[in-house]
């Protein structure tokens, strides 16, 4: 593998500031991890091409909110997209309105010009903490919508630093999913919108209701990676284990919140080792009890031990089913 080094030195030499060592515990929303071997803020295209023609694993951390970062930290170099990839442009598309939104913008930012522009459709995006490339990646969304819906086409980088253009028929999305070419890194969005003030209107009460909901029904006010598994098909998640009576079950610091049995919540001291164990205890109760196996909708990054991800199956041993 290119030297850690070598890469420090490149990147120092064309302006940017990689730093060594970074600490990744309070970019996350979890609040646990590990370091970054290198950290980096890019904020052009050609930056971005120059960080992946290192050599080295690259890894884009968007808002740290749907990310498991291990503990023993991340090997290579971790991106944080900002500068151009934080931009939004209304443009006329083939079929109406559509604002071209950088990966790197926070969502919530996103609404908010949205609604400065009197414009609406990304609705589903209210209360979804990350960034418009993180949207992108798992096809985030709420009771009100997924992004894929909106989405036209995506701008992305290759590992090879090459641009290309992916329509969105080729990213094939579905629940919590969008098909990437391996190690793509989405740049931007063409996403459809309304430029209807009646609309935004309508928009901007169906998110309120949305938001008091969420304010009522999950603790925002711990540290947590929202969701942990993915509703499956026809039932949520956080019925099945507060029907399993996980609700408090705790390993170390981390807890399955009170509140909603799908928040892994960290108390004050928790390690991504905590975080595992538990999301491991939870989908082996779920299945021994329901026999449906939960995948978990948070992504881990950094150095796990070999066969940690993806999750290995349940076992059967002991399998009591309840229904």
């Amino acid at each position: 593998m290119p030297s850690l080094n070598a890469a420090f030195t490149a990147l120092r030499s064309a302006g940017l500031r990689p730093r060594r060592d970074h600490p990744l515990r309070r970019r996350g929303w979890w609040r646990l991890g590990g370091p970054a071997d290198l950290f980096i803020e890019v904020s052009t295209a050609e930056h971005l091409s120059l960080v992946l023609q290192q050599g080295l694993p690259v890894t884009v951390l968007g808002n740290g909110s749907n990310l498991l970062v291990a503990d023993a930290g991340v090997r290579g170099i971790v991106v944080k997209l900002g500068g151009e990839f934080r931009t939004t442009t209304l443009v006329q598309g083939p079929d109406g309105a559509e604002v071209v939104a950088g990966a790197g913008l926070g969502n919530p930012v996103l609404l908010k010009r949205l609604e400065a522009l009197e414009c609406s459709g990304l609705g589903c995006l209210a209360g979804v903490p990350g960034t418009v490339g993180g949207a992108i990646r798992m096809n985030a969304g709420t009771h009100l919508g997924e992004i894929g819906d909106r989405v036209r086409q995506v701008e992305v980088v290759l590992d090879n630093g090459q641009r290309a253009i992916l329509p969105a028929a080729d990213l094939r999305f579905s629940y919590r999913r969008a098909h990437l070419p391996p190690r793509a890194i989405v740049t931007r969005a063409w996403l459809r919108v309304e430029n209807d003030r009646t609309r935004v209107e309508a928009q901007r009460q169906a998110v309120l209701h949305h938001l008091e909901r969420r304010q009522a029904t999950q603790p925002l006010e711990q540290p947590s990676c929202g969701s942990t598994f993915k509703n499956p098909p026809g039932d949520a998640a956080g019925r099945l284990i507060d029907a399993c009576g996980l609700k408090g079950t705790r390993i170390g610091g981390a807890q399955v919140s009170e509140k909603h049995a799908n928040f892994f919540i960290n108390t004050g001291d928790a390690t991504a080792a905590d975080v595992y164990a538990l999301i491991l205890r939870t989908r082996q109760v779920v299945f021994e009890q329901h026999g449906v196996v939960l995948e978990p909708e948070v992504h881990a990054i950094g150095d796990w031990p070999p066969g940690a991800w993806p999750l290995p199956a349940p076992t059967t041993s002991g399998l009591h089913r309840t229904d």
